[in-house]
């Protein structure tokens, strides 16, 4: 039996051999099935590859077991984005809404929010979320000098006058 250490998954990682580290993330997985560290670099290992199926699992029991802020953040993230790219809307909105809720400041969680909303068919939502992302954190100077039209509209979308 070969016994691996995280740091070669990590290096291996890093070289963008992402099957190769994921082999032995799992075998180090199967030694220490309670570090949702290992689990979180397997599923966003999968999830790059694009087998989202085989993630989201990792994903779930990675954010149960407990992570580290910046991870935790990143697994709410991967989680949700992986629920709406497999169809799976309602847990999407549900990881994405609770992302949010613990990380109020993560733009890219609310984008990936938006577009779950989106697939909702709760567009309106969606456009409003997106405007207050785009208007909060543009630097266009042409942009910003309409921002505080783009604030007033983005909830009144439907509204005429």
């Amino acid at each position: 039996m070969v016994i691996y250490s995280l740091n070669q998954a990590l290096n291996l990682q890093e070289e963008g051999k992402l099957e190769e580290a994921n082999k032995i993330l799992f075998e180090l997985i199967q030694t220490d099935n309670n570090n949702g560290y290992l689990h979180y670099l397997y599923a966003s290992n999968c999830d790059s590859l694009g087998k989202e199926r085989d993630a989201y699992p990792y994903y779930e029991k990675a954010i149960y077991l407990g992570l580290d802020k910046n991870d935790l953040q990143g697994a709410y993230l991967g989680l949700g984005s992986t629920y709406r790219t497999l169809g799976m809307y309602k847990d999407s909105e549900r990881v994405l809404s609770e992302g949010i809720k613990q990380f109020s400041n993560d733009n890219a969680l609310k984008v990936f929010y938006a577009m779950t909303l989106y697939n909702l068919n709760r567009f309106n939502e969606a456009t409003e979320l997106l405007l207050k992302c785009i208007v909060e954190t543009s630097n266009d100077s042409n942009l910003n000098h309409y921002k505080r039209a783009i604030e007033f509209y983005a909830t009144r979308l439907n509204e005429t006058w």
